[in-house]
C-alpha cells in the first residue's frame, strides 16, 4: 500500500513500517559489489544529509544541484534537501561546463554536489565565474580535489557535519513547516531548439503524480526496481519515487552501459527505459535466432505466435484466452520465451514503462510476446512524467500511448497540439515570466508542442509540431516516426531524418559497426577503417534493400531515396544530441551541411 505524506519526510515513514527490510541495493563508485542498505540505514542518512545543509547555513528554498550520474549519495542528498524545504536542482552527469555554468547562475545554486573526478573538474573549473556558489561536495572518494580548492569536500566528510543529528530539532520544525506550495526540483530542459529552461516541480506536483500513478500502474513492495535512465530524468525520477512510495526496493545502476550486466546479476521485476533499450533487445534476439539452427528457428517462431495470440490478440484486447491457447501459452512461456527473459536477468518480470520517444509497435508487439508487460506512455518534464499510459489489466492498443492518469485534462487544440491541464502541470519556468505567459492559454491549459489525438479513451502521438517537415512540394514528414521505423534494423545505430524545404527525403545514418564488420569479413568485403566500409557499394546497396524492406507500408512522398552513411556518431560532444540523447536537427544540418547538400545534387 502507497504511504501518501510529503516528500520530506517519506523515507522515515517508510522507515516506521519496513525498518531493517532492503530499500536500496547499489556498488560504491568503481566497485564490481553489490551491497545492500535498509530503510532505517536509509533514515538515518538522509537526517544526516538536512542537518549538515542546515550546519552549511541553508535555507528554506535555498538552491542545491546534483552533478553526478546515479548512485546512493543521490537519494540521500535529495531526500535530505526536501527535509530541510531545500530545492534541489538535478544536472545530466554528461553535461557541458557552460550547461552547468549557466544553470549554477540561472539557478542561483550555493552547493553543488559531484559525482565523479570528470563532474568535480568542470565544477571547480566554474567555481569562480559563479558568484552564489560556495561549496563543491563530491561522491567519489578517490576524486583527485585541487590542493587550491578551499571550497571542496568529500560526501564523507560533509556527512561528519550532521553526524550526530545536532540539528536535529530544527530539521523537524522544518518537516512540521513543510509546504506543499514549496518548488521541490527545478528540473533544466535539455534544448533540443534552444536555451535550456528551468521547469519548476512542487511537492504539490509530486503528491498528485504519485496518487494517481498508484491508482494505474501495479508496482508494490514486493517489486525490485532498477534504476537505468538518469535520475535527473524526470521519467526516472518520477518512477523511482513511486517505487519508493509503496515500499519496492531500488537497484541503482551507476553506469548506463553495464545495464544488462546489472540486470542479470541483480534480478529485477520492473524498470523503467526508452525505446532505444528495447530496440537493441529486440535487435539482438533477433540476431541470435537468425544464427541458431533451423529446428530451434523454428520453434522460437511458433513460441512467439503464441504469445502474440495470447498476449495482444486477448490479454490486450480484454479477453480471457481459451482455455487451449492458455495451455500452449504455458507451454512455450515455460520451454522458450522463459528462456529469453532469463538472458535479461528477467525471471519474474512485473512492468516495463516506457516512454521518452516514438515506441515502434514492431518492437512493442514483440516485447509483450515474450512476456514482459511494456506500459507504453507519455510524459513530458512539465506534467512531472506522466500523462497517459497503458494499464496492466485493461484493454490498451498497440501503437498508443494510453490512457490519461486521473485528474489530467486533454484538449487537442490548433494544429492537433496536445494541451493539458491538471494538478501535475508545471506552474511554469524558473525566471521566465514572459514565456510562462505564452505556454499557457487563458484556461490555464498548458501547450505541449506535441501533436496528437484522442480514439476511444487512448491519446495517439504524431510528432513534436516543430519537428514536423515540409518538403518542397509541400507533403508533410514526421522524422521521429520514420527514424523509429527504420532503428529496429540491426545494421542502424542512429538515424537523422532530412526533408525540409527539401524535394524528397534523405537521411544520414550512422551504421551498428560490429555488425557491419562482422558482414564485411563474412562476405569478403575488404576494408580498414569505417570511412571504407560507409563508402563500399555493396556496403551501401546492403543498407538501401534493407531501408527499401522497412519502408514498404510508408507512402512514396515519405520513403528516403537518399541516404550516406557516416562514419562517427552523432554526439553531444559535438553539439549533435542533448543530455537525453535527442538530436539537435539544427546543429546536424548545420555540422553535415556539405554532406546533405550533396544528396539533392541533380
Amino acid at each position: 500500500m502507497q504511504t501518501q505524506c510529503h516528500l520530506s519526510v517519506l523515507i522515515h515513514e517508510q522507515a516506521k513500517k519496513y525498518g531493517s527490510r532492503p530499500a536500496l541495493t547499489f556498488r560504491n563508485f568503481g566497485s564490481l559489489q553489490w551491497k545492500m542498505v535498509s530503510w532505517d540505514q536509509f533514515s538515518m542518512r538522509v537526517k544526516q544529509v538536512s542537518n549538515a545543509l542546515l550546519n552549511l547555513v541553508l535555507k528554506p528554498q535555498d538552491r542545491i544541484a546534483v552533478f553526478s550520474q546515479n548512485c546512493i549519495q543521490y537519494l540521500y542528498t535529495d531526500f535530505g534537501a526536501y527535509g530541510v524545504r531545500v530545492i534541489s536542482i538535478p544536472f545530466y552527469a554528461t553535461s557541458s561546463e557552460q550547461q552547468i555554468q549557466y544553470m549554477v547562475q540561472d539557478g542561483g545554486v550555493k552547493v553543488i554536489f559531484v559525482g565523479e573526478q570528470e563532474q568535480y573538474d568542470k565544477a571547480h573549473r566554474i567555481f569562480a565565474l559563479c558568484p552564489t556558489l560556495e561549496r563543491i561536495v563530491v561522491f567519489d572518494q578517490s576524486v583527485r580535489i585541487s590542493t587550491h580548492d578551499p571550497n571542496a569536500l568529500y560526501f564523507s566528510d560533509f556527512i561528519k557535519l550532521g553526524e550526530k543529528l545536532p540539528r536535529q530539532p530544527e530539521v523537524e520544525k522544518l518537516w512540521s513547516e513543510a509546504s506543499m506550495d514549496d518548488i521541490c526540483n527545478i528540473l533544466y530542459t535539455s534544448g533540443t531548439t534552444g536555451d535550456s529552461k528551468g521547469v519548476m516541480l512542487s511537492y504539490k506536483q509530486y503528491d498528485a503524480a504519485l496518487r494517481s500513478n498508484a491508482k494505474c500502474v501495479p508496482v508494490t513492495d514486493k517489486d525490485r526496481i532498477i534504476d537505468f535512465l538518469p535520475f535527473t530524468h524526470i521519467f526516472e525520477r518520477g518512477w523511482a519515487y513511486l517505487g519508493l512510495s509503496v515500499g519496492a526496493q531500488l537497484i541503482i545502476n551507476t553506469y548506463p552501459k553495464e545495464i544488462q550486466q546489472s540486470m542479470r546479476q541483480t534480478h529485477p521485476t520492473s524498470m523503467s527505459a526508452v525505446p532505444r533499450f528495447w530496440e537493441k533487445v529486440y535487435i539482438a534476439v533477433k540476431k541470435k535466432i537468425e544464427e541458431s539452427n533451423p529446428v530451434e528457428r523454428k520453434l522460437f517462431h511458433y513460441a512467439l505466435s503464441v504469445g502474440r495470440k495470447h498476449n495482444i490478440e486477448y490479454l490486450s484486447r480484454g479477453r480471457r484466452p481459451p482455455l487451449t491457447l492458455r495451455m500452449e501459452y504455458a507451454a512455450v512461456n515455460k520451454s522458450v520465451l522463459s528462456l529469453v527473459r532469463k538472458q535479461l536477468g528477467l525471471e519474474h518480470p512485473n512492468i516495463f514503462p516506457t516512454a521518452g520517444a516514438t515506441v515502434s509497435p514492431e518492437v512493442e508487439e514483440f516485447i509483450h510476446s515474450i512476456g514482459i508487460f511494456m506500459i507504453v506512455g507519455y510524459g513530458l518534464t512539465e506534467s512531472l512524467a506522466t500523462v497517459s499510459c497503458d494499464r496492466k489489466g485493461e484493454p490498451y492498443t498497440i501503437g498508443s500511448v494510453g490512457r490519461p492518469l486521473d485528474g489530467i485534462e486533454i484538449k487537442i487544440g490548433e494544429n492537433n497540439e496536445i494541451l493539458l491541464k491538471g494538478p501535475t502541470i508545471t506552474k511554469g519556468y524558473f525566471h521566465r515570466e514572459e514565456l510562462n505567459t505564452k505556454v499557457f492559454d487563458p484556461d490555464g491549459f498548458f501547450h505541449t508542442g506535441d501533436a496528437g489525438y484522442l480514439r476511444d479513451g487512448e491519446l495517439y502521438l504524431e510528432e513534436r509540431i516543430k519537428d514536423l517537415f515540409k518538403t518542397s512540394n509541400g507533403k508533410y514528414i514526421a522524422p521521429q516516426s520514420l527514424e523509429a521505423k527504420l532503428l529496429v534494423d540491426k545494421y542502424i545505430d542512429q538515424i537523422a531524418v532530412i526533408a525540409d524545404k527539401r524535394k524528397f527525403v534523405s537521411a544520414l545514418i550512422v551504421p551498428e559497426f560490429r555488425e557491419l564488420e562482422e558482414y564485411a569479413h563474412d562476405n569478403g568485403i575488404p576494408f580498414e577503417t569505417r570511412e571504407d566500409l560507409c563508402a563500399n557499394e555493396k556496403i551501401n546497396n546492403l543498407i538501401r534493400e534493407r531501408i527499401e524492406t522497412l519502408q514498404q507500408q510508408l507512402a512514396s512522398y515519405e520513403q528516403i531515396k537518399r541516404f550516406t552513411l557516416i562514419a562517427h556518431h552523432f554526439s553531444m560532444e559535438n553539439g549533435e544530441l542533448t543530455n537525453t540523447l535527442k538530436l539537435k536537427r539544427n546543429v546536424i544540418n548545420k555540422n553535415f551541411k556539405d554532406v546533405i547538400d550533396k544528396m539533392y545534387e541533380e
